[in-house]
């Protein structure tokens, strides 16, 4: 009898992307396991899992609304259903283990899992666990992290570090440079920067390249720039025309390898999935956490990484005063580049996915 197991979490694509790698590890593991998506309504993972090819159910949970407590007066509510919705599902499913990747549908998914004897795994991406994981750790069997000195968060003798799951095709970019600036239309033998707000976009990052387009252009540097749907119409009406060969302004990369391939720089958030898939491609990377996380958790992120010496942090708050000069010195300065992208490289751990789907496999074993 094929294995089940049920996933749950998403609400970005730092939750999501993971999640799916995880699944797909999976099936090349065991080809007739029976995978099950859960996710929360409303929220990106409800399209991006049935495109990747996987069944999802969602859950009607949010989280805590930090500017509106009018807002969170449903979450009781919200909660006691989703628990009573995850136990229906994990009967109907007869799931034989299940996974949490962070995201709202995690917590009720797991809680009632383990309320029911079924073993469960937790992937925490960050260096720094959130609530929610922290309550779910307690009862978990295997906590699958990405940083060491995750033991002040869970039990020691649970912990594995095995790095977090990437998207595989986003960081094969050996040898794809020439073909990769060729399809952003842009030329060889210039700098290029790649800025990158996250699935989302990011205002900050938006406004301090927007702002810092002149001094680029001066340089005579390339910028391809993923601004984000919410952000790519004003954008286009903010520039009027002025974008210039050297500028390729998108709402959403669609190969993230032509991106990263192209790149001399990379400027991002530092979510803990973009992180991860910085480290397997191995450029110099200037990080702009972003403040709107709970726990502050993209900054404890960056500062993992600066202090390894494999990259620059600028914090949202400065950005605007001294991001882009920030990168025109680093550009400038080539061995200290080659310095991060070889500290940064170093970090990169590319079998997380198999790794972690094995333990999900050995807990169903047990």
């Amino acid at each position: 009898m094929a294995h089940r197991v049920i996933i749950s979490g998403g609400g970005t694509g730092g939750h999501i992307f993971p999640a799916i790698a995880i699944a797909n590890a999976l099936r090349r593991l065991e080809p007739d396991i029976e995978i099950l998506f859960v996710g929360a309504k409303g929220r990106m993972e409800m399209d991006r899992v049935p495109a990747a090819g996987y069944e999802i159910i969602g859950l009607d949970i949010q989280g805590i609304n930090r500017k509106s407590l009018m807002k969170n007066l449903s979450l009781p509510i919200k909660m006691l259903g989703s628990l009573l919705k995850a136990r229906r599902v994990i009967r109907s499913f007869r799931a034989d283990v299940a996974v949490g990747v962070g995201g709202y549908a995690s917590g009720p998914l797991l809680m009632m899992a383990a309320g029911m004897g079924i073993p469960t795994l937790i992937q925490e991406q960050n260096s720094y666990a959130g609530v929610t994981n922290k309550r779910l750790g307690r009862k978990a069997k295997k906590i699958c992290v990405a940083y060491e000195g995750m033991d002040k968060f869970f039990p020691k003798e649970r912990l594995l570090l095995t790095g977090n799951p990437i998207r595989r095709s986003s960081v094969e970019i050996a040898g794809r440079e020439r073909e990769a600036l060729a399809s952003f239309g842009l030329k060889e033998g210039k700098k290029t920067i790649l800025v990158t707000g996250g699935s989302l976009g990011a205002k900050t990052l938006n406004d301090c390249i927007l702002e810092g387009l002149e001094k680029f252009s001066k340089r005579d540097i390339q910028v391809i720039w993923q601004c984000g749907n919410y952000y790519y119409e004003g954008l286009q009406q903010a520039l009027d025309g002025r974008l210039g060969e050297n500028v390729v302004l998108l709402p959403f990369l669609q190969r993230m390898d032509y991106a990263y391939a192209a790149a001399d720089l990379v400027i991002s958030r530092a979510g803990a999935g973009t992180i991860s898939e910085l480290c397997a491609v191995g450029k110099p990377v200037v990080l702009v956490p972003s403040p709107n996380v709970a726990e502050d958790h993209q900054t404890k992120n960056a500062q993992a990484l600066v202090a390894k010496r494999a990259a620059v942090l600028v914090t949202d708050t400065s950005a605007r005063t001294t991001l882009v000069d920030t990168v025109l010195d680093l550009l400038a300065d080539e061995s200290r580049c080659l310095e991060l992208g070889t500290q940064i490289k170093s970090l990169a751990m590319l079998d997380a996915d198999e790794v972690i789907a094995k333990e999900v496999l050995k807990l169903i074993n047990r």
